[in-house]
């Protein structure tokens, strides 16, 4: 369990070394910008709205437990980060799905050493986009029906205390489900199927989920994050599934 959980942030790791390379930087500027741009906006927002939001969210303890206020001020804080961030990530891959799944194209062709893809071409890439654009907007669906409960759990006294680590646990599996779709829709694998197939590998899911997570809450570095888990997660599917069916044909 430890093994496969930890091969997980290696992949995110390999990713970031790959985006850095000589072949790869053009198709990485383009989400880059997208992604510097959003993170502006979203930094401008936090520091006009952010401590509303956690007042918002904070539960009225009775004054016999006043006390307990400052125990679970920080839980509360991590939340409304937790939020912020995760809205940020869904926002700004939506917008960059089009680049992300050429990425991840380009990236697939680096590590396997052949190119079964069109050449890069920018109708090419309009034509990328209903597709691309379609299976974010699957992902929303998959991803608001869990999102609700959760939000509408923060709400909720006492029951509130376990709001943050269910959404961080939740924002974790995201993470994985967000980029290891690029190269599974790029391979043609249905969405069922490569549900299916995340549940199969779990630990190493959530081992890259988790370091994609914890990447994004480190400010400038974040940036980075979301070409480098598009490179990472692309790694993880040719080494995890990929080379089994190079070996297989």
């Amino acid at each position: 369990m430890l093994k496969p959980a930890l091969s997980g942030p290696q992949y995110l790791g390999e990713g970031l070394k790959l985006i850095l390379s000589p072949g790869l930087r053009l198709f990485v500027l383009l989400p880059l910008t997208i992604n510097l741009l959003l993170f502006i906006g979203l930094i401008v927002l936090a520091m006009q709205q952010f401590g509303g939001w956690v007042d918002t969210f904070m539960p009225n303890l009775p004054d016999w437990l006043s006390f307990l206020e400052y125990l679970i001020w920080p839980l509360f804080v991590l939340l409304v980060l937790v939020i912020m961030f995760f809205s940020f990530t869904l926002l700004a891959n939506i917008i960059a799905a089009p680049f992300n799944g050429f990425l991840a194209e380009k990236v697939e062709v680096v590590v396997r050493g052949r190119d079964d893809f069109p050449p890069f071409s920018w109708n090419e890439l309009l034509a990328m986009m209903p597709r691309t654009i379609g299976r974010e907007l699957r992902k929303l669906a998959y991803f608001l029906p869990r999102a609700i409960p959760l939000l509408i759990l923060t709400f909720v006294p006492v029951l509130n205390l376990i709001a943050a680590p269910l959404w961080i646990l939740f924002g974790i599996w995201m993470m994985a489900v967000q980029y290891i779709d690029y190269p599974c829709d790029n391979n043609k694998v249905s969405w069922d199927d490569m549900l299916a197939w995340l549940r199969e590998k779990r630990w190493q899911s959530l081992g890259f989920g988790g370091a994609v997570y914890v990447a994004l809450l480190i400010p400038f570095f974040n940036i980075l994050v979301m070409p480098a888990a598009v490179a990472g997660a692309t790694l993880f599917w040719v080494r995890e599934r990929g080379a089994v069916d190079i070996v297989a044909q």
